[in-house]
Parts: C-alpha cells; structure tokens; sequence
C-alpha cells in the first residue's frame, strides 16, 4: 500500500519513514505530487485534502509542545510560538519557550508531546491515533540531533534531551513514535 505524508516538513518525513520502514507500506511525501495544492488547514484534517487530490491514502500528524507552568502552551501553537519564527524547525521557538520559563523551578517545568495522526483514505473515512512523551523542559538546549524542541525536552526517567539521542532512543519514547506504533498495528491488520 502506498500512503502519502501530508507534511512538506523534511525532518517529519525523514522521522516518519524511519519508523515506518518495516511495515508493508510505501511512503511518499507531498515532493512527489507537485500539482498538489498548499491547504489552509481550516478543516478536520490536511490529510483528507491530500487524499482525494492524490487518490491514495494520506497521513498528517500534529504534534505539539505542552508545558504545564505556561498553562499548556504553546500547544497548537508550537510550530510558530516566536512572533518571529519562520517554521516549526525554528530554534526561535524553544529560545522563546526557556526565556518564558527563565523563573520557574525545575519543579514546575514538566511538559509533554502529543501527536495526533490521521490516516485519510480517499473515500472519506479517517483513522486517528494518539501519542504522548512526558518530560521538562532543560534550562538550556542540548544535543544536535532531532528537531523542533528536541534540544530542551527531556523525557521522563532520562537525563538527556532528544536532541542527544540516537534516532532508535527517541522513536521509542516519543510521541510521535507511540502514535505510528499505533498506526502499524492497525496497518498491519488491513489486507494487503
């Protein structure tokens, strides 16, 4: 089966093809449908959009950064969260998050990922799945690898951001790696 990512985001790409690759399953990005249309994403989901243009099934995911003395926040808003940014990879993103949280105690600095992937088939129908990475916010960023807010996110039970572990570390404790885990159990029940 072929599924087409619903993201021009690289890294995303790159991450979800990653976790994917032993699934019976082929993954193509939006790169490879130029005529595909850019999508306000003012609907239930981007992925229903790239479904029906494509005619294939279509994954989107969104993630975001929750951190509990911001009240949640960024939240929905984790991709652009500095006035300034010019993309969710943006490490104005996570300068913006550590200045916001400069007075808060190590105590209070627990925050957690949250993806949410779709699976839109052309017909209409949609299939989500949930995961999430607890953790606290570090006071500085860390680590090269990774991106978004990787480099200020430590998971809980761990002493090293994701920006400092290996691809496999970090797919088995994030978010977004629980989600496709989901995602792969379901796929893996559909008649090839």
């Amino acid at each position: 089966m072929e599924i087409v990512l619903a993201t021009r985001n690289k890294k995303k790409v790159e991450e979800i093809r990653r976790i994917t690759a032993g699934l019976p399953i082929t993954v193509r990005s939006l790169d490879d449908f130029p005529g595909c249309p850019e999508t306000v994403e003012d609907r239930d989901t981007f992925a229903l959009e790239v479904g029906r243009f494509t005619g294939k099934p279509a994954l989107s995911d969104d993630s975001g950064l929750e951190v509990d003395a911001l009240h949640g926040a960024p939240g929905v808003h984790s991709a652009y969260f500095a006035p300034d940014a010019t993309s969710g990879n943006d490490p104005r993103n996570y300068h913006k998050l550590l200045h916001d949280l400069e007075r808060a105690p190590d105590g209070k600095r627990t925050a957690r990922f949250v993806c949410c992937i779709a699976l839109a088939f052309p017909d209409g129908r949609v299939e989500t799945f949930f995961g999430r990475a607890e953790g606290r916010i570090g006071r500085e960023p860390r680590g090269q690898k990774g991106f978004g807010y990787d480099p200020v996110f430590l998971p809980e039970g761990f002493d090293r951001t994701f920006a400092e572990m290996t691809a496999e570390e970090k797919d088995a404790l994030s978010h977004r790696g629980k989600a496709l885990g989901l995602l792969a159990r379901y796929l893996r029940g559909l008649p090839a």
